[in-house]
């Protein structure tokens, strides 16, 4: 079930619209679930759905057309790496070949302790920083060169070790 805490943010989100187009929240309430979940499995794609009063397949349909929302678990840390022609002409498949041998991984796959997962991604809106990627949907890194890589995995493994720590 949808966390009290998903239920408040959510209903923030449907306050922006009409009463009768809550469904147009939809886009925020995934994002929300998925905040919390880490992914959007089957059953949080019904709970939205049922929260906001529209059929499944119209939220599995949105879920499924954006790549911000996984629809698979992945690592404590997404890394959407942007391989859009721009970027890839400023060295963004050199980027992404270098993190992916870095992590041991490919695309769409996780390191075996969990921590990182690396997608491709599309345009991110940001051709003049090229290349960048996305730590988790919300922290763009700019100029990834091999060492701001380096130093971006080794803050982040740093991160995850911390809150093992903490477990």
């Amino acid at each position: 079930m949808l966390s009290e805490q998903s239920r408040l943010k959510i209903d923030r989100e449907i306050a922006k619209y009409p009463p009768d187009q809550k469904q147009s929240a939809v886009m925020a309430a995934l994002a929300i679930v998925q905040e919390e979940r880490c992914w959007l499995s089957n059953d949080s794609l019904r709970e939205v759905a049922d929260y906001l009063g529209m059929p499944a397949v119209a939220v599995l349909e949105v879920a499924s057309f954006y790549n911000m929302y996984d629809l698979h678990p992945t690592g404590r840390f997404k890394l959407t790496v942007c391989t859009n022609l721009p970027c890839a002409l400023s060295g963004g498949n050199h980027a992404a070949e270098y993190l992916k041998h870095k992590l041991g991984i490919e695309y769409n796959e996780t390191t075996p302790d969990g921590v990182f997962t690396v997608k491709e991604g599309e345009c991110m809106g940001a051709c003049g920083d090229a290349p960048v990627l996305l730590v988790n949907n919300r922290r763009m890194c700019s100029w990834m060169s091999e060492q701001k890589i380096d130093q971006l995995v080794s803050e982040l493994s740093a991160s995850a070790a911390r809150e093992q720590g903490g477990k």
